[in-house]
């Protein structure tokens, strides 16, 4: 087996995506989105537990301090996803994307009677270098659904992190306190996000016009 062009190490930050076959669509509706993010958080966490397929948060507790990634930002789009992740430890990232793939694979092939891969090979990985490419990278994934004209309202789209960011009152999922310890309020936040608008729809069509491969905006 060929070894990853991007090694994994422990401690360090990556921009995690992946999207379907042939660019199909792999969340039909909100049942998909919210089983994928079930998949997510079950299995971000290490050790024994349960099937996911029997898995009851009423019945079992899953422990946050096993987890083998931290999700710092994320965005499902309709045919693909985006993580920003902190691997806790070795082989934790090809291990969650492994087994929330497989395990929603699954799901799909059997909901809508088919059968093969649903996503696009192996996942891809981009090493986060700088604290500078950290926050750009935050604000990429964030401002996806609204670039792909998924929605007009970022705050409205339930599918990505960025309500988590900017609601004091919305549940968390992700470890934030890398990314917004570096602003005074939430509100900053919220405005350096959108102060980038327009600047990443130049840059998409400047993608498109280049028929890049690797363009995730669409």
């Amino acid at each position: 087996m060929a070894s990853r062009k991007v090694p994994l190490a422990a401690g360090e930050y990556y921009h995690i995506f992946n999207r379907g076959v042939a660019k199909m669509r792999i969340f039909n509706n909100s049942y998909d989105y919210n089983r994928f993010l079930k998949c997510v958080l079950y299995y971000q966490i290490d050790g024994q537990k349960p099937r996911f397929s029997i898995f009851t948060p009423e019945t079992y507790e899953l422990d946050s301090t096993k987890k083998i990634v931290d999700i710092i930002s994320y965005c499902f789009m309709p045919n693909h996803f985006h993580f920003l992740l902190k691997q806790i430890r070795d082989g934790g990232t090809s291990e969650f994307i492994s087994r929330i793939s497989n395990s929603y694979t699954k799901y799909f092939n059997i909901k809508n009677n088919r059968v093969g891969p649903l996503l696009q090979g192996d996942f891809k990985a981009v090493h986060i270098e700088s604290n500078e490419q950290l926050l750009h990278l935050g604000r990429y994934i964030h401002l996806n659904p609204l670039i792909g004209f998924v929605t007009k309202n970022l705050e409205t789209y339930r599918w990505s992190s960025y309500s988590e960011y900017i609601d004091s009152a919305r549940d968390g999922v992700c470890e934030k306190d890398i990314i917004l310890d570096q602003f005074k309020t939430k509100g900053d936040y919220k405005q350096f996000v959108l102060d980038h608008i327009d600047y990443a729809k130049k840059l998409d069509r400047v993608k498109h016009l280049l028929l890049d491969f690797e363009s995730e905006w669409v």
